[in-house]
Parts: structure tokens; C-alpha cells; sequence
């Protein structure tokens, strides 16, 4: 089975609980017969914190250069048009909330956080 590449967008390593414009970093991991953290990569935010600011090109590009060796992103939530830049570059943006652990079997189907231990 070959293994792919999966970006996270969590605070805590726990969730996903990240906005794709707050992240400042994602924690990258390797879905093969096993879920794998390969390593975290830092990042500058996409939102400047203004909800009305323009869309800057060249942040993003900083932002989906540290993912294109990622084929999903998984992110609370994410805005239009970010989602669709980064599915022109072949990764798809997932909403999700469900702790990370259970990414490979929730879907996307799942929107709220799961209880803490």
C-alpha cells in the first residue's frame, strides 16, 4: 500500500481545531497502514486578523509551497477562495474537527471536537 501525505491545522497536536488562515504551522503526517507524524512546519498566517483584508498571493504561495507534497489538508474551516487555490494545485481542503487520531476514519464527516480523554 503506498502512503500519502496528510497536512493538519491544530493548536494543541490533539485536534483539528485551526481556521486554514490562523494556522501558523501544520503538522504533517504519513497515512499508510499506520498514521505517522513526520514533522511540524512553521508557517506566516495567511489572515492578517482584518476579516475584510484582500487576498495576498504571495503568503499563500509561501503557505502551500511548505504542503505541496501533501495531497489533503485538514483545517476547522477554510475560506473559498484559499480552498480553491489549493485544489488547483492538487490538494483538497478537508473540514474537520475530529481529534487527529481519527482522521483516517472519520471522513470529513465529523464537525465537532471529540471529548478529551
Amino acid at each position: 500500500m503506498t502512503s500519502i501525505k496528510i497536512a493538519v491545522a491544530s493548536t494543541d497536536g490533539e485536534t483539528v481545531n485551526t481556521h486554514f488562515g490562523q494556522a501558523d504551522r501544520f503538522s504533517i503526517y504519513e497515512m499508510g497502514p499506520r498514521m505517522a507524524h513526520v514533522e511540524d512546519r512553521s508557517c506566516q498566517r495567511l489572515s492578517t486578523g482584518d476579516p475584510q483584508h484582500a487576498f495576498d498571493a504571495g503568503r499563500f504561495k509561501r503557505i502551500a509551497d511548505q504542503l505541496k507534497d501533501c495531497s489533503k489538508v485538514y483545517v476547522a474551516d477554510i475560506g473559498r477562495r484559499p480552498e480553491a487555490e489549493l485544489k488547483a494545485l492538487g490538494i483538497e481542503a478537508v473540514r474537520c474537527t475530529c481529534a487527529v487520531h481519527q482522521i483516517g476514519t472519520c471522513g470529513g464527516n465529523c464537525r465537532t471536537p471529540a471529548p478529551k480523554p
